[in-house]
């Protein structure tokens, strides 16, 4: 008598309804394959259209693949391995020629033809400055000032000493290690910081990326194991933690409602934001060539300022806001 095994039905029906279910980002895993497929055909067969479509197309699968898998892995979730791997594996990609020219074309077409990496940092930085809580803002900087700077000054000192040590030049040290470490990561700090770097160097912008990014990536190791470190001795001293405030004021409990309040999404106001982002670096652009600056540290600039003076509509800020919430969730 020979006899058979059978996977239970109840067993079938677990793994297909995992598999229907599990997503890639947000979007389902079996939607992700076929979008995926449509893609990759059209590249091989070179229907690819090399400009804003077509390279939307490639770097949102591949952003949306390697940012959801660093954010999965062990360790790696735990270091920023989102953005870590949306970096250095398609860099890899491009080095061992793995992406077909017409997926170059496309890509290439959108970062540089259509520029659309500045039109990201531009919604980037504006939309989280005229964000924040002003209040905290002033009285942030204000009781801040002083520490901020004694501490910038000390991991400058420290950074410079640690390099000298290990044989490299005090004006690499401080550009393209401390500089990189103190910028506060990848998409809201090495991506201006190079901006910056290549206009006033004429080098490529990937190439200073590239340079960076691994100073970035370990400094921002050390900050994520320190800040543990800072937060089980907070969970001790609960008197020395903020709570989620940047400084303490008589108005703790105003701005924390503030913050916790869950604003209605006015598309409009959005596509009024998407004006203000973008003419905050034509202003960059337009009074860089007057004071040698380049444009991406004026529009940080003259967006700080104009937070300050309180001169934008709260409404229109939250426009603002909620673009820079959509661009940081959806294209980082």
């Amino acid at each position: 008598m020979q006899g058979t095994i059978n996977m239970p039905k109840s067993e079938n029906n677990n793994f297909i309804s995992k598999f229907v279910n599990y997503k890639i980002g947000v979007t389902p895993l079996p939607i992700f394959i076929v979008l995926a497929a449509i893609i990759y055909f059209a590249s091989v067969t070179k229907k690819l259209p090399a400009d804003m479509i077509g390279g939307f197309a490639i770097i949102i699968v591949l952003g949306t693949f390697f940012g959801d898998l660093g954010s999965k892995l062990p360790v790696l979730k735990n270091i920023g391995g989102a953005a870590i791997l949306s970096i250095i594996i398609p860099s890899m990609m491009v080095y061992f020629k793995l992406l077909n020219t017409t997926s170059m074309k496309a890509i290439t077409g959108i970062m540089k033809n259509s520029n659309f990496l500045y039109l990201y940092i531009s919604c980037l930085v504006v939309g989280s400055i005229l964000g924040m809580n002003r209040k905290v803002l002033i009285k942030g900087f204000v009781r801040m000032f002083v520490p901020l700077v004694v501490g910038t000054i000390m991991a400058i000192a420290g950074g410079m000493l640690v390099g000298l040590l290990f044989g490299y030049k005090p004006g690499y040290t401080f550009f393209y290690i401390v500089a990189p470490i103190l910028d506060g990561g990848i998409g809201e700090g090495i991506l201006p910081l190079t901006m910056g770097y290549s206009e006033i160097l004429h080098q490529p912008q990937s190439l200073l990326i590239a340079k960076l990014v691994p100073a970035a990536v370990l400094g921002n190791i050390v900050a994520i194991v320190s800040a543990g470190v800072l937060k089980r001795y907070a969970e001790k001293r609960p008197d020395l933690t903020g709570n989620g405030l940047l400084v303490k004021t008589k108005e703790d409990n105003e701005i924390l409602a503030e913050q916790k309040a869950e604003k209605p999404v006015d598309f409009k106001l959005m596509g009024s934001g998407l004006l203000i982002a973008c003419t905050f670096y034509v202003f960059g652009l337009l009074t860089s060539p007057l004071i040698g600056i380049p444009a991406p540290i004026i529009m940080i600039f003259t967006a700080a300022i104009v937070k300050y003076l309180n001169v934008i509509p709260p409404e229109t800020e939250q426009g603002v806001h909620h673009l820079y919430k959509f661009v940081s969730s959806s294209l980082t």
